[in-house]
């Protein structure tokens, strides 16, 4: 879609997809099998947004020689079962159909390794309700010197839909989702049910936090929606 008057643009896990424990079990068993120890359930849901290889640095015990072989073996477990595991969060499917409908151009702007994030959103039946996906560098070792942030992605995915930042609003469930959105002067919608803590997107700057895909709705069809 070229020059749409409205975009959208979705985080991947957490908003869109409820990875049902795959990405923290995953990685929790892969820290383990390296001898690295249990970090806490705090710090594994909060690996769930960054850029992995950046949120693996930042726990005890992990270091860059590991690195490598933790991510390719969190990886190959997901991909034999985390990927399956995981659910389309209720209503969202039903709410991309209808969003694609009215005319919106829609993207996901993810962290998640680029390659992944397309294999995701195929097997869960929603990659053709986008007009593009731009995640993060299929090498996530590379990743590392990158910083965590989502502005680069935010920014890939806005040109890949040919929207100006004022003609468009960023959903996603981590304050990384607000900020990506706040680098360009887009305005972000968070969603309650993913993986932000109590407060998180509200001091991020939301514009706006909702708990259902009704919600979500309200904001981007209804009369609020025609003022983000």
């Amino acid at each position: 879609m070229t020059n749409p008057a409205r975009a959208v643009l979705f985080d991947l896990d957490g908003t869109l997809v409820d990875p049902a424990g795959a990405i923290t079990e995953g990685i929790l068993a892969a820290l383990l099998r390296h001898g690295v120890p249990h970090p806490g359930d705090e710090r594994l849901e909060a690996l769930v947004g960054p850029p992995l290889a950046i949120g693996l640095l930042g726990l005890p015990g992990m270091d860059e020689e590991l690195l490598p072989s933790v991510i390719a073996d969190y990886r190959a477990e997901y991909a034999a079962s985390g990927m399956a595991a995981s659910r389309v969060y209720p209503g969202i499917a039903d709410l991309l159909a209808e969003l694609r409908d009215s005319g919106l151009a829609l993207a996901v702007a993810t962290s998640k390794p680029q390659d992944i994030a397309v294999r995701l959103l195929e097997m869960q039946g929603l990659l053709g309700l986008f007009d593009a996906v731009h995640g993060s560098p299929n090498d996530e070792h590379h990743t590392v010197h990158s910083g965590p942030g989502k502005a680069h992605i935010v920014g890939a995915a806005l040109a890949a839909v040919g929207a100006e930042a004022r003609d468009a609003v960023m959903v996603g469930d981590r304050h990384y989702d607000v900020d990506g959105a706040g680098a360009h002067g887009m305005a972000c919608i968070g969603v309650a049910w993913g993986y932000a803590a109590e407060g998180e997107l509200e001091t991020a700057g939301a514009h706006a936090v909702v708990d259902s895909a009704d919600g979500l709705r309200e904001l981007l069809l209804g009369a609020a929606g025609r003022a983000v």
